[in-house]
């Protein structure tokens, strides 16, 4: 997945309100007991072989047909606690706003059971809402779980600025570089992948400051009108 920084092109105070909230968020040393989750999804296009691939043999390496069978599309979500060197990757049929609500519901109740409170670093899109847990479930557990969450949204044009996108592109490169026929492959691929970069406590250093925002992206910041 290639990787295209959108900035706005000029003075934009909700942008670089969002952007700095979002590196404060970063800022903060490991909790274990208030961890630092970030989240994103993507459509992944499943393709068919044609013809059977020859597998590698000595001297020569595997080769497949360059024709393909379009199979759909799946979607990917990948949560990533980037001090913690976790993340947890799930390949989904489809990524609706009761998709997203199930995946939050993991979060808290399996992968965080026994902490009061997540924080959750995401992108806006309409379905990364709390309404999105009252949609799939009873007011009293969707209030709960509401209850558990801290989201921070990273500006528009700056999905950028989520740990959680960066990851997902090393997946692409290094989980998804051969065709994929069907979403139980897609689960094995993106399983085994995520197993070995747990194993191997794979972090992430993030060095991007509020300090270096305002200077490199100065333009941004809106003229103050008031002293």
């Amino acid at each position: 997945m290639h990787q295209q920084w959108v900035i706005p092109p000029q003075e934009n105070g909700e942008f670089v309100a969002r952007m700095e909230d979002v590196l404060e968020v970063y800022k903060r040393p490991y909790d274990p007991d208030v961890p630092v989750v970030c989240m994103d999804e993507q459509p992944v296009q499943l393709l068919k072989e044609t013809r059977e691939p020859i597998p590698m043999a000595r001297r020569r390496p595997a080769r497949s047909d360059y024709e393909y069978e379009r199979a759909g599309t799946s979607s990917v979500f990948l949560f990533v606690d980037a001090l913690r060197g976790w993340r947890r990757v799930e390949a989904k049929a489809h990524r609706t706003a009761v998709d997203w609500a199930q995946q939050i519901r993991q979060l808290l109740e399996k992968d965080y059971p026994h902490v009061d409170r997540v924080v959750l670093v995401c992108d806006n899109l309409n379905t990364h809402k709390l309404g999105s847990l009252y949609e799939a479930f009873e007011p009293s557990l969707a209030r709960t779980l509401a209850s558990r969450l801290e989201i921070h949204f990273t500006p528009k044009h700056g999905s950028w600025l989520n740990i959680a996108e960066s990851e997902l592109s090393v997946m692409t490169r290094q989980c998804l570089g051969t065709r994929t026929p069907d979403s139980k492959a897609l689960s094995r691929k993106t399983k085994a992948w995520t197993r070995d970069r747990n194993a191997r406590q794979r972090g992430v250093t993030w060095r991007f400051t509020t300090e270096d925002a305002r200077i490199r992206l100065r333009r941004l910041y809106p003229q103050p009108q008031m002293t």
